[in-house]
């Protein structure tokens, strides 16, 4: 179960890391097209929104699955594989599942009434998946309880002696 869930976090990262690219490439097409031929798109400017939303929402377990969230560390830092263990599966239980639970919860009337109405931009010509980008308030906690499922797991390994770090 940890390899089919780390697998698509993997997946995920690579796909984050391409929608990078993209809205990299796009930036500097929007800025090349405003300031060499005075023009530009609406659609344009809000898919550098979107991609950064996504880049940033569902790069979070990503980032955690690679251990790449800051993290006060004075004391883990100096923990044995047993010690880091139990803050990774208290500090998953205690802090993150409490934080993603509540996101989910308040989002969720906020997304699924921006799909009863399948809400677009307020911009003439924007993009009209704004129900879409409101998404990522749901996939982004469940992302991140699903990764938090990994650290339970390794972490119950370890202190469970059936892995050793």
């Amino acid at each position: 179960m940890i390899r089919k869930l780390e697998a698509i976090a993997e997946l995920s990262g690579r796909v984050i890391a391409w929608a990078t690219l993209l809205m990299v490439l796009v930036t500097f097409c929007v800025v090349v097209l405003r300031y060499a031929f005075n023009t530009g798109w609406i659609a344009m400017q809000e898919s550098i929104t979107y991609l950064h939303a996504t880049v940033f929402m569902l790069g979070a377990a990503y980032t955690f699955k690679d251990d790449g969230h800051v993290r006060v560390d004075i004391f883990y830092q100096k923990f044995g594989n047993r010690g880091r263990a139990w803050v990774n599966l208290m500090g998953t239980i205690l802090l993150l599942y409490p934080l993603m639970i509540f996101i989910l919860w308040v989002s969720w009337e906020y997304v699924t009434e921006s799909w009863k109405v399948m809400e677009g931009s307020r911009e003439a010509g924007g993009l009209p998946g704004v129900f879409l980008l409101k998404s990522l308030l749901l996939l982004m906690p469940v992302a991140m309880m699903m990764q938090g499922l990994v650290t339970i797991l390794r972490s119950l390994d370890i202190l469970t002696g059936s892995r050793h770090g």
